[in-house]
């Protein structure tokens, strides 16, 4: 092999080396979904804010709190019951991973005003 050769060869296994690292964090990077934070409050039947917007793959972290009676949260989609107990709260994550507009609600049946009571997840395609 001549020195040339040789020094192309070392040349281009140094620039894969130096790149290889680099590609590894642009790609966790890619891979790192935002975290919005939003607290929903339950009073009279009615969320507030009746409308969630997130981008798609965001982890999203939700505090459903109620001021009065007990109530749930619930998205089919995303396969997500969670109860509210009277004057209390629930925290969760779920990851935002399909886009589109999904009902949430909650499913409760002890009154008929429960059903009443719903929102929006608006999740952006990324």
């Amino acid at each position: 092999m001549t020195r040339r050769r040789l020094g192309l060869l070392l040349l281009s296994a140094g620039a894969f080396i130096v790149a290889r690292p680099l590609v590894r964090r642009l790609r966790a990077q890619e891979q790192v979904p935002n975290r919005p934070e939003f607290t929903l409050v339950g009073r009279n039947y009615r969320y507030s804010p009746d409308r969630l917007d997130v981008t798609q793959n965001d982890l999203v972290r939700l505090t459903i709190r109620s001021e009065d009676i007990a109530y749930s949260f619930t998205i089919d989609e995303y396969r997500i019951v969670r109860r509210v107990p009277a004057g209390g709260s629930t925290t969760f994550e779920f990851h935002a991973d399909r886009p589109g507009t999904f009902r949430f609600y909650s499913n409760l049946t002890s009154d008929s005003s429960h059903a009443e009571m719903q929102g929006q997840l608006v999740v952006k395609p990324r």
